[in-house]
């Protein structure tokens, strides 16, 4: 019998973003040197980009990849590639079929390509060829495909949000970190000195992405979903209006967000405002660490808490699972190899290395995070990795949640910069286009 990803304490939902243009890839690698089941030859890896830059990418793998090739005699034919072009050349490789042995995808693709039959499934064979199921932190297995289905990718790299927040300001306001979304929006409003430049907190406002993230971990506080059981899409609940209404309040009815936030389309813009001492506060995901820190702040001038929930909140959720995913394309040439070195990759050992060098959170079990050397920081992250968070929703539309939702919210921030104040009733019809709309295109 199969291993398959079944209902445990998250409910789980994923996808690829929407029909992308095709590119010629300038990789093409499906045809490895050495034939399927064995386990010597060649293998082409797609590493998606982690670090500041491609090269420091290829700094950080090319030795590890040299180490697994010493040890197996495998060699590995690496490129990485940045993220403005993984998704195309992914679904060109799925399409034309001349794809890598293995790839590197966000985790919230993984429904999407599954439903394309291009990856091999992890089966029971071939889970236990990696290392087995047990070994991974149920929260990031849980983002590896449909629930009731065969994984067709496994957990690589992970990632949670975070409230940042900055001691001085703090301390000097003789406050404490919040632990409800009450207590953060007070103490935004008493850090917030519009007269200085300074507010209380920045977001990414024009990211549709980020305002995604937002709109998923809201509504599920509110114990709202956003898709049924059937997979429609059903983001006009009471909660999900309610959680979105009280993100455009930080903005529109709380004044503790910049207006000019609704220009800031990636959390860069937000990080460095906070690094910068012009934010008091941001939400973000542990990896900004790297960020924060090349903006000139020092890791003890911060602190982390988990993203706060209502004081009265159903639920107490604090990120989605974030992160990415490793998969092997079904039509890979060397089979055993590909299973080799996600095997290589997914172990201990190159798990500390990856995590120290990308900033990320391990995906193994009972594994010490390595991205900080802030035990408080460290515990805070692993904890709502673990214990606080769920994936985005693990339907084929999620893509289309994410860019039909996160583009109303940008509009709507838009708007509320221009002055306009935004009314539950406003929100939901903006809820309800974006339904519409995803409803049409899945028939």
């Amino acid at each position: 019998m199969s291993f398959s990803l079944t209902r445990r304490r998250f409910i789980g939902v994923s996808g690829l973003a929407a029909a992308l243009a095709a590119v010629t890839p300038t990789t093409a690698c499906s045809n490895s040197d050495g034939s399927a089941g064995e386990g010597s030859g060649a293998i082409t890896y797609w590493a998606s980009n982690q670090g500041a830059s491609v090269d420091d990418d290829n700094a950080t793998l090319t030795p590890l990849l040299e180490a697994f090739t010493a040890k197996t005699g495998i060699q590995v034919n690496l490129e990485v590639i940045g993220w403005n072009d993984l998704q195309t050349r992914i679904q060109t490789a799925v399409t034309s079929g001349d794809a890598p042995d293995v790839v590197n995808i966000g985790n919230t693709w993984a429904v999407s390509l599954q439903a394309t039959g291009a990856f091999l499934e992890f089966d029971d064979a071939a889970m236990e060829a990696v290392g087995g199921a047990d070994k991974f932190v149920e929260t990031a297995l849980a983002t590896c495909g449909a629930e009731g289905t065969t994984p067709t990718s496994l957990p690589l790299y992970g990632l949670a949000y975070g409230l940042y927040y900055n001691r001085k300001m703090f301390t000097d306001a003789g406050l404490e970190p919040p632990n409800t979304w009450e207590e953060m929006v007070a103490a935004a409003k008493r850090l917030t000195n519009p007269d200085n430049g300074i507010y209380g907190m920045a977001i990414a406002a024009g990211s549709y992405t980020e305002n995604a993230h937002y709109a998923f971990i809201n509504a599920a506080q509110e114990g709202e979903e956003l898709f049924d059981s059937d997979g429609n899409p059903t983001f006009t609940g009471d909660g999900v209006v309610r959680g979105i209404l009280r993100y455009l309040d930080l903005m529109q009815t709380d004044a503790v967000v910049n207006t000019s936030n609704a220009q800031y389309d990636n959390g860069s813009d937000s990080v460095a405002d906070f690094a910068n001492g012009k934010a008091a506060m941001i939400i973000n995901q542990n990896n900004a660490d790297t960020t924060i820190v090349a903006n000139g702040m020092t890791t003890d001038q911060f602190g982390v808490v988990p993203y706060p929930a209502p004081a009265n909140a159903p639920d107490d959720t604090a990120s989605h699972v974030a992160g990415i995913n490793i998969a092997v394309f079904a039509n890979t040439g060397n089979r055993d190899g590909a299973l080799q070195l996600v095997k290589y990759l997914t172990e201990a050992q190159q798990q500390a290395t990856l995590g120290e060098q990308f900033k990320t959170l391990p995906v193994l079990k009972d594994e010490v995070p390595t991205f900080t050397d802030d035990d408080a920081e460290a515990a805070v992250f692993m904890d709502v990795y673990e214990n606080r968070a769920k994936p985005l929703p693990l339907v084929p539309a999620e893509d289309q949640f994410e860019s039909s939702v996160g583009q109303a919210m940008n509009d709507m921030f838009a708007s509320v910069a221009t002055g306009t104040v935004l009314t539950a009733d406003d929100v939901r019809k903006a809820l309800q286009s974006a339904q519409d709309t995803v409803s049409a295109a899945i028939g």
